[in-house]
């Protein structure tokens, strides 16, 4: 540790001092598992977390993931990179039960969404290969710790010279096909901890389980336009949205994952899929219910439809 580094803790370890005599509440909040205020250590990420803390909290995610359960104690204050890593080392986790990644989800496509996260562009996540499933599925309405369902939709990749895109509208010439996608996002944390964009991230933005119906072949002007309504067994509409609501337009969002990945130094391939982020409002999910969503603008003339029946 440098000369700097040792003075800031000093002066960390003294104005922690002076705080604990002129508070008479600071034992209290010392015993809290949440501070929902920031403090003088979340400013020093090199102090509050080291790469075996970070390795902790991504195998606890992942048994909060296997075991279905919320996680009601989170007490970090991540900065974006090490949110990052801890999505990386989850994934590494979860690959041996969920199959390898096949594409890639972005989240808080929404300028309102990103207000409440406090963030001001998208999140990523992964998607691996047993999170899909086909529509017409019957899924535990328990799904996951906090299981929701939302209107989504999907591109997929038909080049890799996708990565040299340079606009929106470039990244189109490498898309092959657009398909109806009902997410089904586990937000994992307890409602008692307060979420902002590192803590998405860190869970790999919700990313648990998703309906998927055919792909449709894409043209030019097949994403600026598409509405969708979810409506459960009964016929009553529950939600609605269009395509305007990933970004302004979906292509923007495709784009954004691009530059996201290579920012990674990553890459795309052919047949990597594409979530576009919510084109509805987040839904809590209920048992003994059917919810379809009914997309128009997908198929010319058509309506295209896919399912999910969710048990007990």
């Amino acid at each position: 540790m440098n000369k700097l580094k040792l003075l800031l803790l000093f002066l960390f370890l003294l104005l922690n001092h002076f705080s604990a005599v002129a508070s008479p509440k600071s034992e209290e909040m010392k015993k809290s598992p949440i501070h929902t205020k920031q403090s003088f250590l979340d400013d020093l990420p090199w102090l509050s977390l080291s790469s075996v803390d970070i390795e902790k909290i991504a195998q606890t995610l992942a048994n909060a993931y296997q075991e279905k359960k919320a996680i009601i104690n989170f007490p970090y204050s991540l900065t974006l990179q090490q949110a990052q890593e801890i999505q990386e080392q989850l994934i590494q986790l979860l690959i041996p039960y969920q199959g390898d990644i096949i594409g890639y989800k972005a989240g808080l496509t929404n300028p309102k969404a990103q207000e409440m996260f406090k963030v001001s562009e998208p999140v990523l996540g992964r998607l691996l290969e047993q999170m899909l499933l086909p529509s017409g599925a019957k899924v535990p309405a328990k799904f996951g710790a906090i299981p929701m369902i939302e209107g989504d939709l999907m591109v997929r990749v038909s080049s890799e010279k996708i990565n040299q895109a340079k606009t929106p509208e470039e990244t189109l010439k490498y898309l092959d096909a657009v398909i109806p996608f009902l997410e089904l996002p586990d937000l994992v944390y307890d409602k008692d901890v307060q979420l902002n964009g590192e803590k998405l991230i860190a869970i790999n933005v919700g990313a648990r389980l998703g309906i998927v119906g055919k792909p449709v072949i894409l043209s030019v002007d097949k994403l600026s336009n598409i509405q969708i309504t979810l409506i459960d067994e009964s016929g009553k509409v529950i939600a609605q949205g269009d395509s305007k609501a990933l970004l302004g337009d979906p292509i923007k969002s495709v784009f954004w994952i691009k530059e996201t990945l290579n920012n990674q130094g990553k890459t795309l391939k052919k047949g990597d899929l594409l979530s576009l982020g919510s084109m509805t409002p987040l839904i809590p999910v209920k048992p003994s219910k059917t919810i379809t969503a009914k997309y128009q603008g997908l198929e010319a003339n058509k309506t295209t439809e896919i399912s999910v029946i969710f048990e007990e």
